[in-house]
């Protein structure tokens, strides 16, 4: 059934970012071919119907930010692109976007090459690239217009946090913001002060305090606030589009919110777990527990974040939802047990973003069906220039589409989920609205609790430069905000003599 190369979906609405309506869809050879109220094909053996009455008809999502299958600080994540893009389209995402992350020194192609060796024989969902740049010189300049040229790339992270690790200086970033923007990509940062979270941490470490709760404490928000006013403030030097990634924090957000009501360029993305949960889990007396949440930019303690990070999202303030799901057993979190800079950073959520972000968002009543597509999926196709074929249920479009039953509910545990990881941070959870049925490049991938993925079923999506829908505005700046110098009588009188 999962490989057959037509699909009827009958009698559901369809939720698209900007309307809803109660058609019909046609799916064959991996697009749809036909949208329609009560569309009229013959069945056949090669056909499959699916009743979607009282069912909703939304695009897949595209879960911006993940991490799979890398080393990471002497640690290695979990889970693999197979087990990964299987618990994403679980959960009704049907593409995800990962970060090749090339060592200080190293080529960014030769990274990105790795990547996609890792990736392309185990994905069961379409898949993108961000690249990383850790350092700069003349060939990570070259490297990167090559990425964006020959190889689909139209988005780079830049780190202001883990010092000596991946972190950049501001001159780096100044830089790296100026190549993204003459070859048309996207500016990305992990925004946090590294040298103040150094010092933070060795503060706490004299002071005694080992456990995780000595994370939050010597990176608090003021600190992430402070390198995402930093960066907005670069990017528009140059008048670069900056995409501010795992946004944790009110302070962060209001920057966001503020620079992008300034008319500035910019995007934010909160995150599942900033959404789902909070900061107060570092000072859980479970040590196991409180580390299950260790994660850069941490959780916030104050609870109400995760509301006001939903309400700004809502309201266009921030514009994206990903996970930055990078997992590690509890056996890998005890690498810090006695220091809590050694606890590996990183937490699920690729499989349960969906349905946190429907709970806390649409079931709340604080952003309606259609802001909720925009958010899941529209908004990162559009940013990152894969809309319509992405994003988008229309005549033509990739057959990436989840049916949701919003009356349906589901309870999150570890002992349930479909990720390799044995701790869950949504634990308990009761969300309202559940994917039934996951179709992934005209794949029925999931369908009533059954997985049907098949490893190497998805590809690479390489993306154009220069997306108008973040390059237009940039565009036309650059014709009309040049400054000119004025013209003036030259001085003609004395100048002194400097000794």
């Amino acid at each position: 059934m999962a490989s057959l190369k037509k699909i009827l979906i009958k009698g559901g609405k369809i939720v698209n970012d900007d309307l809803s309506a109660f058609v019909d869809v046609y799916i064959e050879d991996g697009l749809v071919k036909d949208i329609g109220i009560s569309l009229n094909y013959s069945e056949s053996e090669d056909m499959k119907v699916i009743n979607a009455a009282g069912k909703l008809v939304m695009p897949g999502g595209i879960d911006t930010n993940t991490h799979f299958q890398y080393p990471f600080t002497g640690s290695e994540y979990l889970e693999d692109f197979f087990q990964g893009t299987k618990a994403a389209v679980a959960g009704g995402t049907t593409m995800i976007m990962d970060f090749a992350i090339p060592k200080k020194g190293t080529s960014l192609i030769e990274a990105f090459d790795t990547w996609r060796s890792w990736a392309d024989p185990k994905v069961c969902c379409d898949y993108a690239l961000h690249v990383a740049v850790t350092w700069w010189s003349d060939k990570v300049k070259k490297e990167m217009e090559i990425l964006a040229r020959d190889k689909g790339v139209n988005s780079f992270k830049m780190f202001m946090a883990y010092k000596d690790l991946y972190m950049v200086n501001d001159v780096e970033l100044y830089q790296a913001f100026t190549c993204c923007k003459n070859i048309g990509a996207i500016a990305q940062v992990h925004a946090e002060n590294g040298d103040l979270i150094a010092e933070g941490a060795k503060k706490m470490l004299s002071l005694g305090i080992t456990g995780p709760e000595g994370h939050e404490l010597c990176r608090p928000e003021e600190v992430e606030a402070e390198a995402t006013q930093r960066a907005v403030t670069i990017a528009n030097s140059v008048n670069c589009p900056l995409f501010v990634v795992h946004v944790m924090s009110k302070t962060s957000a209001k920057i966001i919110a503020n620079a992008r009501r300034e008319g500035k360029v910019v995007f934010g993305e909160p995150i599942a777990a900033g959404l789902g949960t909070d900061g107060t889990n570092y000072w859980h007396v479970d040590w196991c527990h409180a580390a299950a949440h260790v994660m850069g930019p941490p959780l916030r303690p104050d609870p109400t974040t995760p509301k006001y990070l939903m309400q700004l999202l809502a309201n266009d303030d921030l514009s994206v939802t990903g996970t930055d799901n990078c997992t590690f057993n509890t056996n890998q979190k005890a690498l810090g047990k006695d220091d809590f800079t050694k606890i590996p950073n990183g937490v699920n959520g690729v499989e349960d973003r969906m349905s946190v972000v429907w709970e806390k968002g649409v079931h709340s009543g604080i952003m309606d069906e259609n802001r909720f597509v925009a958010v899941t999926s529209s908004n990162a196709a559009k940013i990152f220039n894969m809309y319509p074929r992405k994003g988008k249920i229309a005549v033509g479009s990739d057959a990436d589409i989840v049916i949701w039953d919003p009356e349906a509910t589901r309870t999150i545990s570890a002992k349930t989920h479909h990720q390799a990881v044995n701790f869950n941070i949504f634990e308990g959870m009761v969300c309202h609205g559940v994917p039934l049925v996951t179709i992934a490049g005209g794949r029925v991938v999931y369908e009533n609790g059954i997985l049907n993925a098949v490893q190497g079923h998805g590809k690479y999506i390489p993306r154009k430069p220069f997306p108008d829908y973040v390059y237009s505005r940039v565009l036309q700046r650059d014709g009309v905000d040049q400054p000119l110098p004025v013209h003036r009588q030259p001085y003609e009188g004395e100048v002194i003599q400097l000794k």
